[in-house]
């Protein structure tokens, strides 16, 4: 009986932390799909995404290469690298 309880409760603990990652990875996809989505609302649309990734250029490279790495940590480091095409 311990056995099963002790089991239970493990495997509630791994769902939980798989739902988390799962939220997390949601929100990014959300987040990366705004400029995709915008592109469609003519030129003013594209104007804000141009100006977007103009002021993310202007970001120090700490604070790029961070972003970088919360994405490759969220989608797994070998997709992201296959993604980019550095196998």
């Amino acid at each position: 009986m311990k056995v099963v309880s002790t089991h239970d409760a493990e495997w509630e603990k791994i769902m939980t932390q798989g739902w988390q990652q799962s939220l997390k990875d949601e929100l990014l996809v959300a987040l990366f799909s705004i400029p995709l989505i915008l592109s469609f609302f003519g030129e003013w649309g594209r104007t804000i995404v141009a100006e977007g990734f103009a002021a993310l250029e202007t970001m120090p490279d700490w604070y790029q290469y961070t972003l970088g790495v919360i994405v490759a940590a969220s989608f797994g480091v070998r997709s992201a690298t296959k993604f980019f095409g550095k196998k």
